[in-house]
């Protein structure tokens, strides 16, 4: 099994110092707890005591002991566990010259503090990671080994570095291989054909079947609009959705719907057959989804570009076409309203002017009729109190809503005339992709 995915640093601070301890882990790992002090003072000279003590420390961080060359410890955790012992960190250059001594520290603390072999903890930290990979496909074998080597340190097991490595890379491959059976198992023989066949490209075209149905539209237009709708019909009709994948957590189906969205038809062609075939289920389910939200977003944009917009401007139209009469008809009652506010209320006599009086003066500016007809245009235009301000471009809209209507329709009609087994989906050539 290939263990080849650790990095270079992980490789170089598993199980050693890579860099100084922060002081946070000073006092996490190197701070002497009271059993430890007590163990320590007990050792005869001051270099066991000093070096006993940073054993301990040692592998409460590491997880491991370095009883190969116990003098590989950073400086600043020496003197901060020489500082607790009451010595000078010089000591600690004098510990190891015995061999010996150093493995009986390490066998001491293993048993006084409970640390295990890697194989006493192993199907414990097979349970946890198996769980975490089942439900989860955000983690890569990198942060599972991570993951894995914080769990034994907690745990106080001690693993080595290629046990560990080989194990996280098996188990995560037991797992994915355990899901895609999963699906696989749940998928009927028809519907596993139909997706293999989107991966073929028709003759004469230049993409395939699953390219063209992930790309989304690229144009505003009624035309775009009801090829939207008929991708999505094309996609529902496969079936896909109705494949009972309750059983595969969410994110998995995501984590397998993202790498067929993002892979080339021949490279989805040269998995293996259960791997294919969990990885187009769950393409397909998301694209169900998604042809649906891409329609939605065009007739979005369509009703703000295409119909609103154009609505509200053919409304504009029609109102400066409408200027020169209402500015007509405006004059003329200027007029009238003018002759009336200017007529006195009384003769020079003191007798009231009659509203026959005013009349007559307003028909030697204005004739009735064509105040009646001017009062008739302006009515017309100017809208109630309660009125629709917007009347003009709404009404325009409402004589473009067949665009809608027909759209609409066809996209009723081809629903609910779907075989129940698809043909194979025509292809539309298109210059945008979804991903």
């Amino acid at each position: 099994m290939p263990v080849e995915y650790l990095s270079a640093e992980q490789e170089a601070r598993y199980g050693r110092f890579a860099t100084e301890p922060s002081p946070g882990e000073l006092e996490q790992f190197f701070r002497l707890a009271t059993r430890a002090l007590e163990l320590a003072r007990a050792k005869r000279r001051s270099a066991t005591r000093l070096g006993w003590a940073v054993q301990w420390g040692t592998v409460r961080m590491l997880s491991t002991f370095l009883t190969e060359d116990p003098t590989a410890v950073p400086a600043s955790a020496v003197r901060f566990v020489a500082e607790q012992l009451g010595l000078d960190d010089e000591h600690f250059a004098e510990y190891g010259t015995r061999a010996q001594t150093v493995y009986e520290h390490a066998w001491e603390i293993r048993d006084t503090y409970g640390y295990r072999d890697f194989a006493a903890g192993e199907a414990e930290l097979r349970e946890f990671l198996a769980a975490r990979v089942w439900s989860s496909s955000l983690e890569g074998p990198r942060a599972l080994f991570d993951r894995a080597v914080v769990r034994l340190v907690n745990n106080r097991v001690l693993p080595g570095v290629t046990s560990l490595a080989r194990m996280v890379a098996a188990l995560r491959q037991e797992e994915n291989d355990r899901l895609h059976a999963a699906l696989y198992e749940v998928v009927p023989y028809e519907l596993r054909t139909e997706m293999v066949r989107l991966l073929e490209v028709p003759e004469k075209k230049r993409v395939s079947e699953l390219e063209r149905l992930r790309l989304g539209p690229m144009r505003v237009s009624g035309k775009a609009m009801e090829l939207a709708l008929d991708g999505a019909r094309e996609v529902r009709g496969l079936g896909a959705g109705a494949v009972d994948a309750g059983r595969v957590p969410a994110a998995r189906m995501t984590g397998l719907a993202r790498y067929g969205l993002t892979s080339k038809a021949p490279t989805l062609k040269r998995l293996e057959v259960t791997r294919q075939t969990a990885t187009l289920l769950a393409t397909v389910r998301h694209l169900e989804t998604a042809t649906v939200d891409d329609a939605l977003d065009l007739l979005h944009a369509l009703m703000a570009t295409k119909l609103l917009a154009k609505a509200e401007r053919m409304g504009n139209d029609a109102k400066l076409k409408a200027l020169p009469q209402s500015r007509k008809a405006a004059k003329k009652v200027a007029a009238a309203v003018d002759v009336l506010m200017t007529t006195p209320p009384a003769t020079d006599t003191g007798e009231l002017v009659s509203v026959v009086d005013a009349w007559s003066a307003i028909e030697q500016v204005v004739p009735r009729e064509q105040l009646a007809e001017a009062l008739a245009t302006i009515a017309s235009m100017v809208p109630d109190t309660d009125g629709d301000d917007d009347a003009e471009w709404r009404a325009e809209l409402v004589a473009r809503y067949g665009t809608v209507v027909a759209s609409s329709a066809s996209w009723s009609r081809s629903s609910t005339s779907a075989p129940s087994k698809p043909a194979p989906p025509s292809f539309r050539p298109s210059s945008g992709s979804r991903i």
